[in-house]
Parts: C-alpha cells; structure tokens; sequence
C-alpha cells in the first residue's frame, strides 16, 4: 500500500476510486465501504483509494476554538489506521493535513482541485451524509451532478447496521469508555489493540516492582483510560497475559502526557524499540492520583492480583509469560 502525506505529485496521480473519511477504528461500517470500493476499482481495472484526515477536522476547529473537550477522542493512531486500511486491500491512502486552507476550499474548489485534478477520481463512495467543502455546503446531491459534469461516477453507501443500530466510530467510543470491549469487538469486526514501539520511561515500575513497557500515545484524548487486564502481541509466539494502565499518570506525572505502561507477568526481557501490540479485555477500574507512592504501589499490586485472577478463570489462556499453552 502506498502512503502520500497530502496530494500525489503529478508523476504519482493515477485513476482510482475513491472514498473519503477519518476512519477512525475502521469499523464493519468502513469495511464494506472498502469491499465496495475495492469492487469498483477492480471492475474498472484503476487503484483503490481513501483520502483520510490529520488532525481529524473536528480536532482541528475544537483547537481553533480553544476547547479540545469539543474533540472526538481518538479510537486508533495513525500507525493503526494504515495498518487496517493495508489490511482491507486499499492500494494507496493520501494522509491530507486538515488546515485552515483546506477547511476553506468551497464544495467546487475541493471537487475541482482535490478530487478531479489532484487524484483523477474516476468512482467516488461516500456514505449517506456525507457532506464536503467550506461549512460543510456541499452535499449528495451537488456531488453527484459535479461528477456527472467533471466525469466521475458517484455511490452512497446506505447505513451499515448491527442489531438496528447504526456502526460508527462515536459508537465504538461510547462502547470503549464504557469498557464494554465485547460491544467494540463486535462493532469493529476484531478485539481492540493499540500498538506502538516500546519506548524508555522513568524506570518508577520497575522501582517499584512492576517493570512496564511504555507506549506514547501522539493524541491527548484517547478512546478509553484506566487500569485493564490486557494481552501483549509482538514479544514471543503466544500473546502474554498483563496488566496496564493508559492515562496520564496523576501520581507521578503532571505534563498531562498521555502513556499506556504494560505490566507483563513474569516478563523481564530487553523490549525497547520493539513494536507490540496491547489487546484490551476487561477494564478493572478509573485512574486515580494517591497521595504517595507506597498507595500507588499498593493499588498496583491488587490491580495485578485482579488480572492474574481474571486470566486463572479464563480456560486456555496464559496467567504468566513463563506459561506455554
């Protein structure tokens, strides 16, 4: 899959069919957006396409307003988008910078000069509502008459459903804040992970007795926060039982850096650098901020013991990474 960071150049254009969203979790509802396209693209022998967005353009104006509570938080990272996007058979992806000058396009420049000049569209599918341009003016309708004047063809893809409700990224989150990761695992087709390259930290866990592997989350308002029994991808042939905690560590931390530190039992090996996946569970309980470090630790060891007995009640999982099933 190739990957523009905004527009190809001219000597990279190509037809393609084309779909366009933030695809943040790229949920059952993004799926059949892409099995669609893919379809069209391979009928009319031209490349599959999506155009995505960073910042996700309701971050940038909630920026722009000085409110990022107004920000939707964040299901997946950039890393993780492009992964699911590879994953779901799309040829190329243009990661287009949401600015003030993008924002402003009218419904007729963004056609003109991002979808006819900038990446020769050929097949265009959006969903229902989808809307485009300045202020959100451009709808359905005028994409469709534009395409037919312009020479693409357009197809709006009717509200992908499960159970009568509707499939959507605010759905996702409001199943991962609730820590309801069955609901999200059905709404996404797949258990939720985040992934990340292990970085070093302040070496606290590993004074403390509880060693981690730190993963920097690049937004600060991610899906979901707390303290969960998790799984671990990427350290050895069978994913690993752990404990970890995503949040901005109240105790020890007041930047408002965003960090999920992974706990893996009985696991002490180098991992810096290494690139690993952290599958969620269960969520145990919120983050909290102790008055000092013998609390914290304290808290930490129940939420272990907690984890370990969730994976004990589990038939055919690891409870350690000394465990091989």
């Amino acid at each position: 899959m190739k990957v523009f960071r905004g527009l190809p150049n001219a000597e990279a254009r190509a037809p393609c069919a084309l779909t366009i969203g933030n695809f943040d979790g790229v949920h059952r509802g993004h799926q059949a957006l892409l099995a669609r396209m893919r379809e069209a693209a391979a009928l009319r022998g031209i490349e599959s396409a999506v155009m995505t967005f960073e910042p996700h353009p309701r971050e940038f104006f909630a920026q722009a307003a000085g409110d990022l509570t107004k920000a939707p938080t964040r299901i997946a990272n950039l890393r993780d988008k492009l992964q699911s996007l590879s994953d779901n058979g799309v040829d190329r992806v243009i990661v287009e910078h949401f600015n003030a000058h993008f924002a402003a396009l009218s419904p007729q420049e963004f056609v003109e000069k991002i979808l006819v000049h900038g990446l020769h569209v050929k097949w265009l599918i959006v969903g229902e509502d989808f809307c485009y341009g300045a202020k959100r003016a451009g709808n359905i309708a005028q994409l469709i008459e534009a395409g037919k004047q312009l020479g693409f063809e357009v197809e709006a893809l009717p509200t992908v459903t499960s159970n009568g409700a509707r499939i959507s990224s605010s759905a996702v989150r409001s199943a991962l804040a609730q820590g309801n990761f069955e609901q999200a695992r059905e709404l996404l087709g797949h258990p939720y992970r985040v992934s990340g390259h292990v970085v070093h930290g302040a070496k606290l866990g590993r004074t403390l007795g509880f060693p981690t592997l730190n993963l920097r989350l690049p937004h600060k308002r991610p899906a979901l926060s707390g303290i969960f029994v998790v799984r671990v991808h990427g350290l050895a042939p069978q994913p690993l039982p752990a404990v970890a905690s995503l949040g901005v560590r109240p105790t020890v931390d007041d930047s408002g850096r965003v960090l999920l530190e992974t706990h893996v039992f009985d696991y002490d090996q180098p991992s810096y650098g290494k690139l690993i996946q952290v599958e969620f569970l269960k969520k145990l309980r919120d983050e909290e901020k102790y008055g000092d470090l013998a609390t914290l630790t304290k808290a930490i060891e129940r939420d272990a013991e907690q984890a370990r007995a969730w994976f004990r009640q589990q038939d055919g999982l690891a409870i350690s990474a000394t465990d091989r099933i």
